[in-house]
């Protein structure tokens, strides 16, 4: 298996694994599977944003990308959702404008607030050909490792509180689960993950 960064041939790859990490939040908040795809693809190629080529990291298997994440230091959060938001509206309808932006500040609202002076991950993914073969696992040691070049104590991510497979797979590597927050109307509940460096 081989970690690396992204590259720009890597883009229809990297942005489909990218929206199966969330798909019902990404077809919510860009109305479409086709938008969301299509902004996933435009903050690919735009630095900046949280799904930038350079903040994306791929695990190749058999000559294949198998897992993709993109991570960042938690400082970055804001400027780079922003950045997103940007990209999203441009390429949304403007009558769809409003419920985009009250979707945004909900989930603003609505994710646990990832630890300061972290690492985070915000996106993560496997393709499901390639499951059960480390390659979530071997990303998230290269997090760690992205932490500890920037001497940030720990990794941070959220996941869906039913999503129970990332669950088990965050527990099983030592990610402690510190901040819940139910369901709303709008939004699924969603549990806010923990691992301190070098655990």
């Amino acid at each position: 298996m081989q970690i690396r960064k992204a590259r720009a041939e890597d883009a229809k790859a990297v942005t489909d694994l990218l929206f199966e990490s969330a798909p019902d939040m990404y077809e919510r908040f860009s109305g479409s599977r086709r938008r969301a795809l299509a902004t996933l693809s435009r903050a690919f190629e735009e630095p900046g944003t949280v799904a930038s080529c350079e903040v994306v990291w791929v695990a190749e298997l058999d000559g294949r990308i198998a897992a993709a994440m993109a991570g960042f230091p938690v400082t970055e959060a804001g400027e780079r959702s922003h950045t997103y938001l940007r990209l999203a509206l441009r390429g949304t309808p403007f009558w769809h404008w409003p419920s985009l932006l009250r979707l945004y500040f909900a989930g603003g609202r609505a994710s646990p607030k990832p630890r300061d002076h972290s690492f985070y991950v915000d996106a993560l993914a496997t393709d499901p050909a390639f499951r059960r073969r480390g390659a979530a696992r071997a990303l998230l040691e290269e997090a760690e490792r992205e932490a500890r070049a920037r001497s940030l104590p720990a990794v941070t991510l959220d996941t869906t509180m039913n999503n129970e497979a990332a669950r088990a797979l965050y527990a099983h590597v030592g990610f402690d689960e510190v901040a819940y927050r139910a369901a709303t109307r709008r939004l699924p509940g969603f549990v806010a993950l923990v691992r301190p460096v070098g655990r």
